[in-house]
Parts: structure tokens; sequence; C-alpha cells
């Protein structure tokens, strides 16, 4: 598997920013090859973090040139920046199950 980071630092409200991706960032990625999930994590003192996991480099970075494309078009009145990008391969991936403390 393969994961994808961007980190935002000077978000105006990552939870405005968070509500519209998930219309429309989400739509992509669910017709998008090898994707696995997406998480928004609001970090504080308008720091937004996106984690986008999928089954290969090829299909992350098909969806992020989608993704890109969307993020100038419908989000670019929220001044997000340009975003800190870390990616790579997935070496741990723990999950619970039906054997988890809940």
């Amino acid at each position: 598997m393969y994961m994808v980071i961007r980190k935002y630092t000077n978000v105006r409200s990552v939870a405005d920013a968070a509500r519209r991706a998930k219309s429309g960032v989400g739509e992509i990625l669910r017709q998008s090859q090898g994707f696995r999930s997406y998480h928004v994590l609001d970090a504080g003192d308008g720091v937004g973090i996106a984690v986008m996991i999928f089954d290969d480099r090829d299909s992350a970075n098909a969806a992020n040139a989608k993704i890109l494309a969307f993020i100038e078009a419908s989000l670019h009145d929220l001044d997000l920046g340009v975003p800190e990008v870390t990616s790579g391969e997935l070496l741990v991936d723990i999950e619970c199950n039906e054997s988890c403390i809940r």
C-alpha cells in the first residue's frame, strides 16, 4: 500500500475545508482506482492534515492530479497555500478486529 500525507499550515478554517473536501475529494477518491481510505485531521492553530491510502504509487499519483485540480478550482477561497507533502510505501497497517477492546 501507498500513503500520501498533505500538511497545510495556514488554513483559515480546517473544519470548513474538511467539510467541503469531504464531498468533492471524497467523490474523486471513490472513483479512483486503488483507493483505500481518506482521513482529515485538525491539528489546531490552522494546521490541517490529509492522509490518503492507496493500493500503489501509480493509483495515488493518478488521484492526486485530480484532487489538486479540485482544490485549485473549489477551495481557492480558503487560502490553503502550498502543502508539505510526504508519501511512501506503507510498511505497517494494523486494524481493529473483533478481538479489540472497545
